[in-house]
């Protein structure tokens, strides 16, 4: 590869780089609250892995996944330059995904993905559901 493909990746990896998805975790939080879920915790390590949101004494693990980071259907955005790059990008992270659920759940863990998309008050079903799984009363 040579140099000028190397920079141009790297631009496009600055404009497009994520940075983080507090907007998400921040209606996500909202959610909880809402519904009267309590218990969570952020920044809350587990076997090399750091879910958005842990209820410790439930062993569940809650990720908030980006739809375009991690390949969600509900929009095809595979951005037309590089887009080999993009597909490869988005594959590896579904495999991590993959990796960290098959890590955690042997460990007794209970590991819940919400799609960005879901995070909306008219889309909360998925929440409706954490909640009965008895995380919080």
């Amino acid at each position: 590869m040579d140099t000028v493909s190397k920079n141009k990746r790297s631009e496009i990896m600055k404009a497009n780089k994520p940075k983080g998805n507090k907007s998400t975790e921040l209606k996500l939080i909202q959610l909880f609250k809402k519904l009267g879920m309590k218990g969570w915790r952020r920044n809350y390590q587990i076997s090399g892995s750091k879910p958005d949101f842990v209820f410790a004494k439930k062993r569940i693990a809650v990720f908030a996944d980006g739809c375009f980071w991690h390949g969600h259907n509900c929009r095809n955005l595979i951005p037309k330059q590089n887009s080999e790059y993009w597909q490869k990008k988005i594959e590896n992270n579904r495999i991590r995904d993959k990796q960290i659920d098959e890590r955690l759940e042997p460990k007794g863990w209970k590991v819940i993905r919400i799609w960005e998309c879901e995070i909306k008050e008219k889309n909360k079903e998925k929440l409706k559901l954490l909640k009965k799984s008895s995380v919080v009363h």
